[in-house]
């Protein structure tokens, strides 16, 4: 360890643990969310370049033809592929330590706790603030949060511009909603543990085509509580997810003639909407991130001195936006009226 006697040697051992433990922060958020969790099991945090995200979209279908002997073979124009277009946000988090705090705990042991602890807590606030992201609607701090689940899956998606297209012109970059309160009568006007599997089947079947489906459901208390009790203790044992396996509070749902995890998101300082399920396909997920900026250290070297401060700092940060290529198999199913 350096000799810890001037402000630039302080400044080297915060730079030194920050690098240390840099390598790990994607593991440390992915693991603190279930659709990060399964996206980068899946190879889909990606990289860009330029000031946009372009996420190509296939937004036509060629036709085949039959055909026998000297038939004209036709080969028309069609427009397969356009781009949706993502603006790259932003976030740092701080790890500012005063002299002050520094001087009062000197000794190799102790100062080394010192950091530790506010590397720790920056940590923390880099997980709950990715989360919040992840289920945000992008309009936080002014627009330059990342454009979460409440705007790619939002309750309303015939209205509103997602990735530079208008959903009320184009059709096809909707993603669809139901309400327990008025999807189906026959079923029920309430998630519980009666009707819960019946509208996940509904649901699942209509939202699917072949292997395409969702394989996510991300689930608040109130539906994960009304599966669970739908569920025998043999199945709930069978459930061994790998997402249960990373610590996530996990089912498996098989039912309209598909498979899917079920995760449990909510608690304290939850950021999971009450009385929700998100169905997401997340093979149509991407985490798309700037390779000088994925939670890396802000500042190359020793960090920073603020000239008017006595006080180092460095800051970890991330640049990039969560995209969508495909809507058609993303839903939500929400209780409008959940004491109905």
């Amino acid at each position: 360890m350096p000799n810890v006697t001037t402000n630039a040697a302080y400044q080297q051992i915060l730079s030194m643990a920050l690098e240390d433990r840099s390598s790990g922060y994607q593991d440390l958020v992915s693991n603190n969310n279930a659709l990060l969790a399964v996206m980068k099991r899946k190879g889909l945090w990606n990289t860009y370049s330029g000031p946009t995200i372009r996420q190509t979209l296939q937004i036509g279908k060629t036709t085949a033809q039959w055909y026998s002997g000297f038939d004209q073979l036709l080969n028309p124009a069609i427009d397969l592929f356009n781009d949706a277009v993502y603006t790259p946000k932003q976030v740092v988090i701080p790890v500012i330590l005063s002299m002050q705090e520094i001087l009062n705990n000197e000794g190799e042991a102790q100062l080394m706790d010192v950091y530790d602890s506010y590397i720790s807590a920056a940590e923390r606030a880099l997980e709950d603030t990715m989360d919040a992201g992840l289920y945000g609607d992008g309009t936080a701090n002014g627009g330059k949060q990342i454009t979460g689940l409440a705007t790619a899956v939002p309750i309303v998606p015939t209205t509103g511009t997602y990735g530079g297209i208008d959903r009320n012109l184009a059709t096809i970059w909707q993603t669809k909603t139901y309400d327990a309160h008025t999807y189906s009568a026959a079923i029920g006007t309430q998630v519980n543990a009666t009707t819960i599997r019946p509208l996940l089947n509904a649901v699942m079947t209509k939202q699917s085509r072949n292997r395409n489906y969702a394989d996510l459901l991300i689930m608040s208390p109130e539906h994960y509580a009304a599966y669970d009790a739908a569920t025998v203790a043999i199945q709930r044992q069978q459930g061994e997810t790998s997402l249960g396996k990373l610590g996530f509070t996990a089912l498996e749902y098989i039912g309209g003639g598909k498979r899917a995890e079920i995760v449990l998101d909510g608690g304290i300082g939850s950021n999971m909407p009450a009385n929700t399920t998100f169905g997401l396909n997340t093979d149509t997920f991407r985490l798309r991130y700037h390779p000088s900026r994925n939670f890396d250290k802000l500042f190359e070297g020793e960090g920073q001195m603020p000239i008017d401060k006595d006080a180092i700092a460095q800051f970890i940060g991330w640049m990039g936006e969560l995209t969508m290529v495909n809507p058609l198999f993303n839903w939500r199913l929400y209780d409008s009226v959940p004491a109905s």
